[in-house]
């Protein structure tokens, strides 16, 4: 009778690892947390409670499981157990066995609360009589981690178990038991890691170069057909340049010679120039304050015309160019006082025609 029973456990754990093995497969197609790689052992003690018709007292007992985690919610266990039994009346001795365990987990975590059921088969001896019985188990528990690789258990279960006619306690065949298992888990090998929550992706929103103004025109990127204009300038509805102001383009006193920062300015302005592919011809308009007499002004502004002309030329810039001095004849400021003289002395860019 027992090699049956214990052929028959055979069969159920052989009949579990290939379910876990499916499960496995599973849960690797359903990008599971990595835990179906986990096995474990549990090492446990046991307080034994044996039912009435046993005549026994309480005892203690022993055990280890092998275990496999199936997926987040599922393991497996085999396990073997031996606990003791002491007679009220006198006589003594012991059950040994082994189940096939399933235990549903509510959460992994720290603190890992389940519920159990198992079946397997024991031998009892007592009084020189033995028997081999089929028990079914049913109960609650919960791991606690102490570490990454160690954690503690325990679990209430209620142990059903049939031993036939002939058991070990004549005119008694079935038992109503209440174990109560405390123990560690081990895994083994490296903890498994969970995978890392999937990232959802936000596509980023479509390029839109009608909000954009990149040189600070007036005009969106897709309209403007001078993208790198200066940023004093003026532009047409293309965002090409029609009249650029060369402020801080200053000359030596009463003379047509370009100061050292005004040729720091110009060589700025014919780098950007050279780069807007806008060919029209320019006029280079020298202005000029109210002192001294309008001719002189005249020459004065025409001179300083010519003197941006040759030198924006010198820097490589390939439109025409055609300096034309206006005197004080277009005053941007008032020319009573010196700041507003000062800005009347300027020299512009104008481009001309199309």
């Amino acid at each position: 009778m027992l090699k049956k029973i214990l052929l028959s456990t055979g069969i159920v754990v052989l009949g579990w690892s290939c379910t876990g093995l499916a499960e496995d497969d599973h849960a690797a197609g359903m990008g599971l947390t990595g835990l179906t790689e986990q096995w474990y052992v549990a090492p446990f003690s046991t307080y034994f409670n044996p039912a009435g018709d046993r005549n026994a007292d309480h005892e203690a007992g022993a055990g280890l499981a092998i275990g496999k985690v199936l997926n987040d919610y599922f393991n497996v266990e085999v396990k073997g157990f031996w606990q003791h039994l002491d007679a009220e009346n006198g006589g003594e001795g012991d059950i040994s066995g082994g189940s096939v365990d399933l235990q549903y987990y509510m959460m992994r975590g720290a603190f890992s609360p389940y519920t159990v059921v198992g079946i397997g088969g024991m031998d009892t001896r007592f009084s020189n009589r033995s028997a081999a019985s089929v028990l079914g188990e049913a109960g609650l528990g919960a791991t606690y981690e102490l570490f990454d690789n160690l954690s503690l258990r325990g679990d209430v279960r209620y142990r059903y178990s049939f031993e036939g006619d002939a058991g070990a306690y004549p005119g008694e065949s079935q038992f109503h038991d209440m174990v109560v298992n405390v123990g560690l888990v081990i895994p083994l090998g490296q903890k498994p890691q969970s995978l890392p929550a999937p990232v959802r992706t936000v596509a980023a929103p479509a390029d839109d170069c009608s909000t954009r103004d990149s040189d600070a025109d007036g005009v969106n990127d897709c309209l403007d057909r001078c993208p790198a204009t200066l940023r004093s300038a003026r532009v047409d509805d293309v965002g090409c340049p029609i009249r650029i102001e060369l402020r801080g383009v200053n000359f030596l006193y009463d003379s047509a010679e370009l100061t050292e920062p005004a040729k720091a300015i110009l060589d700025g302005v014919a780098g950007q120039l050279r780069s807007v592919p806008e060919q029209r011809d320019i006029e280079v308009a020298g202005h000029a304050s109210s002192e001294g007499s309008q001719p002189y002004n005249l020459k004065l502004s025409q001179r300083r015309s010519e003197s941006v002309a040759r030198y924006l030329k010198a820097q490589g810039l390939t439109n025409r160019l055609y300096p034309k001095g206006y005197g004080e004849d277009y005053p941007v400021a008032d020319n009573d006082t010196e700041a507003g003289r000062e800005k009347n002395r300027r020299v512009e860019l104008v481009w001309m025609g199309d």
